[in-house]
């Protein structure tokens, strides 16, 4: 393609995304389409000979859009919102283009130095100390799989990464401790690593589902005592169900006393570190070993770009660093082979996506639509506690509500049934998107206001909607 057909074309790519951004509101936020009807309207073999753009462009707006969910959407309420803003797409553009592999310093000098500079103003505006380095990975789940990996490797006297765990008589069972609120994916991580499932200790929380550090000490206890060898505490800052908050500076203690590797997990939360008036929910953060913040949850940024940080860089580079002759440099001593600091070899340019975030909006922007955020949250909030209709089911520390649809007339059980068909109605309507979670054997309804396109106005919508449908469901179960 010739540069001048190149301009033409991205011309028209400009044009159709600010157009879908101009009409997102036409579409619903979940498609309404059939499993299978795409598939069914595709071919089900690639062209021989090279199509025009003008019939791709078409079958994209009229086949994929429709078929698509719009995480963009101003009515979408659900998970954790991942929204992408447009210097977030503007830089996917660029990435695109020069298209670096990040894997050492001298294939992309850009790449290398621009995380270091990037990742080093994130952390200074969530207040980590020096001595914290960062690294970019893909999601939450592959930077807690390295957590445990470094906790691992930290372990003396092993040898894991030399003769592995299987067939090791000697080697005792490896533990990790998370609360029963925790990610699925710390035990995808274990699974990967082979630590195994029957050695994630899960420890209870407490009535704000927040884990219970006497359980956590009784269970270290109880496993030293059977024999087991306990390595790593996950601690999370803002979990996925309620974004309930572990007592990091009680659990960094305990790690402390027991030489425990402690891992933060505030994918989600972590973001409001860089407000000062949230960092008494990070309290004991700068005591762990290794934390994990993903941008594109609350920050704005096109999926997929998690942040990783690391109190002791050598360990990552200790667990993962191996350096065939073909990839070694002259300039090595010198700086940062991104290759060596985790599984992956080619790395994507994620870090223009967080640079030109910043630059666009500045730290006092972003603070800006964060603190919103957490007001319309609150507003939310408070319209459930003076409603009759619903009630609260958790605090609500960030910017997601847990609650459900109540009647004094309903059974328990019918109403799990009647919240759980509420909420389908919701999303079968089309114009917003909500999420469920069960707490204490309860069905409960998600809110989440993280999107960069959601405001007030949307936020009252949404609310007329779920109420609107507590009107029309009820009466089928009463």
């Amino acid at each position: 393609m010739s540069p001048s057909e190149l301009r033409e074309r991205l011309i028209e790519a400009a044009n159709t995304v600010a157009d879908y951004f101009e009409e997102i509101e036409d579409y619903p936020v979940l498609p309404w389409i059939e499993e299978g009807e795409l598939k069914r309207n595709l071919p089900p073999l690639p062209p021989e000979e090279g199509e025009e753009f003008e019939k791709i462009f078409k079958d994209f707006r009229e086949k994929i859009l429709p078929a698509a969910t719009h995480w963009n959407h101003p009515g979408f309420h659900a998970y954790f919102n991942s929204t992408s803003s447009a210097p977030g797409i503007i830089a996917e553009l660029f990435s695109a283009a020069l298209n670096q592999n990040g894997m050492l310093w001298k294939t992309s000098p850009a790449s290398a130095e621009l995380e270091e500079v990037v990742l080093d103003w994130f952390r200074r505006e969530i207040k980590l100390p020096e001595t914290f380095r960062g690294i970019i990975y893909d999601t939450a789940s592959v930077s807690s799989m390295h957590a445990i990996v470094a906790a691992r490797e930290r372990l003396k006297g092993l040898n894991i990464r030399e003769k592995g765990m299987a067939g090791r008589q000697e080697l005792c069972p490896l533990t990790i401790y998370i609360s029963e609120q925790a990610h699925s994916s710390i035990e995808k991580g274990a699974i990967t690593t082979g630590i195994g499932l029957e050695n994630v200790r899960k420890i209870p929380v407490n009535e704000n589902f927040e884990m219970r550090t006497d359980l956590l000490k009784e269970a270290i206890a109880e496993d030293k005592k059977n024999g087991k060898t306990p390595f790593c505490v996950v601690a999370t800052v803002g979990t996925t169900s309620t974004t309930s908050i572990d007592p990091v500076n009680e659990i960094a203690g305990i790690c402390q006393e027991e030489n425990l590797w402690l891992h933060v997990d505030a994918a989600y939360a972590g973001v409001t570190a860089m407000l000062p008036e949230f960092r008494k929910y990070f309290e004991g953060m700068e005591k762990a070993d290794s934390i994990v913040i993903n941008p594109h949850k609350w920050l704005f940024t096109p999926i997929d770009l998690s942040v990783f940080f690391v109190r002791d860089f050598k360990h990552l580079k200790d667990a993962f660093s191996l350096v065939p002759e073909y990839l070694k440099t002259d300039k090595d001593e010198k700086v940062t082979n991104y290759m060596d600091y985790g599984i992956q070899l080619g790395r994507r340019f994620r870090s223009l996506k967080l640079w030109f975030i910043f630059r666009y909006f500045g730290v006092e922007g972003l603070r800006a639509r964060l603190r919103e955020h957490i007001r319309l949250a609150r507003l939310f909030e408070e319209w459930v506690e003076r409603s009759d209709r619903f009630e609260k089911l958790a605090p609500v520390p960030f910017s997601t509500v847990c609650f459900r649809a109540k009647h004094h007339k309903l059974d328990e059980e019918t109403t799990d049934k009647f919240n759980l068909e509420l909420m389908n109605a919701v999303n079968s309507d089309g114009r917003i998107f909500i999420s469920h979670t069960v707490l204490n054997g309860v069905f409960s309804l998600r809110f989440v206001v993280s999107g960069i396109r959601h405001n007030e106005d949307g936020v009252k919508k949404a609310w007329k909607i779920i109420n609107d449908f507590y009107e029309k469901k009820l009466g089928e179960f009463l």
